[in-house]
């Protein structure tokens, strides 16, 4: 990264060193150099690509000389950032990448980021109740401002920022105003939001709080005439009615307007509102034990003051809130107040907090006409009517936390028992427990008791499988006993087998009033509902996310999905963990739970057949970068794609994205080989292309057929004759390498024919390879060397460097194979030192590997040792795991020979750990074989099988 350098865009673009307290300004070069600049700083440090950058300067008017001009932009920039670098001193600045240019600075070197950093801290502490905080570093977010952003920059990139930076900069104006009017500054704030409201009249909530401050500092007919104001412009300029928000608060100043003077306080009384708890409450000792800790202290101290149960949708948090409730009530003599929220509740909007104050204060004994209109009296009359009193408040299913903030001031001794959807963050004076799904044990309880114990005992299996599909949820445990119950000719294995259909699933797990459908509903509505921008962009990434049959997923994927930044993409992510209807699976990495992903699949986004070419693009693209920076000697015989992939620079960077992504890119191949879409289709043979390489390395064979012959399938009804001959070579090589020579060798034959009948030399240059390859492994070699001899022929013909190695290492394994080591050493030193020249590590190692054992074979272990060393360090390094297992073996055998078996002891003993479960019969045989000799030689004797 590139220390020193702040780059500037809130303003007209700019940009300085800071060296030492003094800043230096930066020429940066004509209009549409500082445009590019921009599009690089906007996203740094992730790299853009050359199309992205032609796009964002020129649109679809680039003219064709653009990249060239492009090239021009980076290198003035490279001599503004770096004036005394080299002329072939690589850039730290702007760096080339093989996924684009990258601008290498921090986030707080670039004032656009920098303001986005800080008003999503602002918005945390807000969140966190600490308005104070919230404005000062508001305060500090808005005086990175110099003008309009991006001033005097013209073409689609600056356009788009510009407005994007605008509605940022206005979110900030409001967020900042939100929190004075919670400290009580409305009247600090009126001439700021009028001015607001003025330069921008469609925005609602910057209306909506302009009238707040002006009904709290004493001028409510102020107020009402900036709704009319507002309702006429949005009717005429928009054809639409005002929004909720600022409907509620026009009613809430008429309210007030209108509501006669308060009476005399009236005697308080004691309620007793707490809802029934279950008869039989089943599990949940540990949770209940610790809150009614809280609720009530053994050692007689006073309870916390707000106590929090978090979960997702169905988890039991309102059962065990009620059971905890009851448990503690005895402490609180004063009454127990409940209210249902509503804050996930689809037919009907959730409580505002007037609403709810409202109830409790008329609950408490004041008259109906003396509830105050406004929230911070009503929030006053609250803590006065709970002062030396001890009251325990339930508020299941609470929206958030603004919904439930202005009950947080009532004095010690009264405790405000939480549930929610959401989790919380509330200062020193809250504890709060994320519930958990139930255990096997305690689902099958729950079974138990409602569908008999004997049923549910006497099956143990298919009851841990029915307790598997309900997801440990106890809602969707008790509408599978409850169906259970109702159908005593049922079996625990029937109804297993109706929900293993994931179709209808969600259907079956429904009984009277209770769907767990309806209750994840509730989540996704409350979100779509949600007054805040990530709450809407939260719901609709739910929707994108059910589009996607992977195991995890990261914020890039889902930015594609949803053809947004990665950074917004994570905060709609994060957003729906907090609403729990996400987990994480890992740093960065997200996973949906089974009932939540089928609920997703059933939304139907609009646009999801793009959406989900964008996914599949961004994987293929990815895996075909990845394959490519691990290992570039490799042929990628998967076609480019038009898709921004993921960062990759180096091949260590590559191999470990490559295994931590597996399992999710071969379950996107898998959908997007069996989409009857063709362009989906095609991407999953892409994606299927691209994995090859890895596969092969982590000894994937099963999934290499499986993806193969799906992908040659597709190929062939698309009358795609290129696609179908990649994909026989690698259906050949899957079964290759698990001993099915003769039909490895039908499908290379199929290859060879297709790659004559497209005159595509390299692919038949391939193909002879290929059928080299097979016939050695199914030890075969006399077969096998003609057919090296053709590969070697042709690839020098057509100078491919690539096929020329492989050919000679091909020729090395025959010989060897045919116990002819001398003519093996001499085919395989020429490959070396070809693979040598080219730097192609990959078959360096493979090369050196059969070397050793030629050198083995000519009973020469000193001179087998050297090589079979190098061998391991280049293929553990590459992580392939038969050579691995091979090399090791080798290593073994010299020791052997040199006398030295407990060295050879060692290398064996890793070998058998690295080994097992390969699915080779010929090297899991060769190991068993040099694993008896190792004892042997140790003089070690081996149990016979039992009689």
């Amino acid at each position: 990264m590139s220390e020193g350098i702040f780059i500037r865009l809130l303003g007209e673009v700019s940009a300085e060193f800071r060296r030492q307290g003094a800043e230096e300004p930066i020429d940066l070069g004509p209009a549409r150099q500082r445009t590019a600049l921009s599009i690089l700083a906007v996203v740094a440090p992730r790299p853009v690509p050359m199309d992205r950058l032609v796009a964002g300067v020129w649109g679809e008017n680039a003219p064709r000389n653009a990249e060239q001009s492009v090239y021009t932009y980076v290198a003035g920039l490279r001599r503004a950032f770096e004036p005394g670098r080299g002329r072939r001193e690589p850039s730290r600045v702007l760096a080339g990448t093989p996924a684009g240019y990258v601008l290498q600075v921090e986030p707080v070197q670039v004032d656009a980021l920098l303001f986005a950093e800080w008003v999503e801290e602002a918005r945390r502490v807000q969140r966190a109740g600490d308005d104070p905080q919230a404005v000062r570093r508001l305060d500090e977010a808005l005086t990175l401002w110099r003008g309009t952003a991006l001033s005097g920059l013209s073409g689609p990139f600056a356009e788009a920022e510009r407005d994007r930076l605008e509605q940022l900069r206005l979110a900030a104006l409001e967020l900042r105003a939100e929190s004075l009017l919670r400290l009580g500054r409305h009247r600090d704030i009126v001439e700021e939001l009028g001015d607001l409201t003025r330069r921008n009249p469609l925005r609602e909530r910057a209306r909506e709080l302009l009238m707040t401050a002006l009904f709290r500092s004493g001028n409510p007919a102020e107020a009402l005439k900036v709704y009319e104001e507002g309702r006429v412009l949005l009717a005429e300029e928009l054809g639409l009615s005002p929004g909720e928000g600022l409907r509620r608060c026009y009613e809430m100043v008429l309210r007030a307007d209108a509501a006669p003077a308060p009476s005399a306080p009236a005697p308080q009384e004691t309620p007793h509102q707490l809802p029934r708890p279950l008869a039989e409450f089943v599990g949940r000792s540990g949770e209940a034990g610790w809150l009614t800790e809280r609720l009530a202290p053994r050692d007689e101290t006073s309870p916390s003051p707000l106590v929090i149960i978090t979960g997702p949708p169905g988890v039991g948090k309102s059962a065990l809130a009620a059971h905890v409730a009851h448990l503690a009530k005895d402490h609180f003599p004063d009454g127990q107040l409940f209210v249902n929220c509503r804050g996930a509740t689809p037919e009907l909007p959730a409580l505002t907090p007037l609403d709810v104050l409202g109830r409790f204060l008329r609950a408490l004994g004041m008259p109906p006409s003396a509830v105050p209109a406004d929230l911070d009296e009503a929030a006053a009359a609250w803590r006065s009517r709970l002062h030396d009193r001890r009251v325990l408040v339930l508020l299941d299913d609470a929206a958030d936390l603004s919904q439930i903030r202005p009950l947080l001031s009532a004095s010690l001794g009264n405790t405000l028992l939480v549930t929610s959807r959401e989790t919380m963050s509330w200062g020193e004076d809250a504890v709060q427990l994320e519930l958990a799904r139930m255990s096997q044990a305690e689902s099958a309880t729950v079974l138990a008791n409602l569908a008999g114990a004997s049923r549910i005992a006497a099956d143990a299996g298919e009851t841990a499988r029915l307790v598997r599909l309900c997801d440990g949820l106890p809602l969707a445990l008790r509408i599978a006993g409850a169906r259970l119950a109702g159908r005593p000719d049922w079996s625990v294995s029937a109804l297993a087998a109706r929900l293993s259909d994931e179709r209808t699933r969600l259907h079956e797990l429904a009984a009277g009033d209770l769907a767990v459908r309806s209750s994840l509903a509730g989540s996704h509505t409350a979100l779509e509902r949600g007054s805040r921008p990530v709450d809407r962009l939260a719901a609709r990434m739910l929707a994108l996310l059910g589009l996607l049959h992977v195991p995890e997923m990261t914020a890039e994927v889902a930015g594609a999905l949803a053809g947004i930044e990665p950074g917004q993409a994570e905060s709609a992510l994060e957003r729906l963990v907090d609403a729990h209807l996400l987990d994480r699976a890992g740093p960065g990495r997200y996973q949906l739970h089974d009932l939540v992903r089928l609920f997703a699949g059933g939304l139907r986004p609009d646009d999801s057949r793009g959406a989900l070419i964008r996914a599949l693009s961004y994987y293929a693209a990815s895996t075909r970068l990845a394959s490519h920076v691990s290992d570039p000697h490799r042929t990628q015989l998967a076609a480019p794609v038009d898709a921004l992939p993921h960062e990759i620079n180096t091949a260590e960077e590559a191999r470990a994205w490559l295994r931590e992504e597996e399992a999710v890119l071969t379950a996107a191949a898998m959908q997007a080989l069996n989409s009857p879409d063709d362009t989906i289709a095609r991407l999953g043979v892409n994606l299927t292309f691209g994995l090859l390489w890895r596969q092969e390395l982590a000894y994937r064979m099963a999934e290499m057929k499986e993806l193969n012959t799906l992908a040659l399938r597709v190929s062939e009804r698309l009358g795609d004759a290129a696609g179908a001959l990649i994909a026989h070579g690698h259906i050949a090589n899957a079964l290759r390498m698990t001993g099915n020579t003769d039909e490895a060798v039908a499908h290379l034959r199929s290859e060879l024919e297709l790659a004559r009948r497209l005159g595509d030399a390299f692919a038949q240059m391939r193909a002879l390879g290929n059928l080299a390859n097979t016939f050695n492994s199914g030890e075969r070699y006399e077969e096998a060397l003609p057919w090296a001899e053709r590969q070697l022929a042709l690839a020098r013909n057509i100078g491919a460097s690539v096929g020329v190695r492989f050919a000679g290492l091909m020729m090395g394994h025959s010989h060897l194979g045919a116990e002819r080591p001398e003519q093996a050493r001499e085919a395989l030193c020429e490959a070396l030192a070809n693979a040598e020249e080219a730097g192609d590590s990959s078959y360096e190692g493979q090369i050196r590997l059969a070397l050793g054992e030629a050198h083995l074979g000519l009973e020469d272990p000193e001179q087998a040792l050297p090589h079979l060393l190098r061998g391991l360090e280049l293929i553990s390094a590459n992580g392939h795991r038969i050579g691995k297992v091979r090399c090791l073996i080798g290593l073994s055998r010299a020791y052997r020979m040199l006398k030295d078996p407990d060295r050879a002891l060692v290398y064996v003993d890793e070998a058998v750990a690295g080994g097992g479960g390969l699915g080779h019969a010929r090297w899991e045989r060769r190991l068993r074989e040099e694993r008896a000799a190792v004892d042997a030689a140790r003089g070690v004797t081996q149990a016979g099988p039992c009689p």
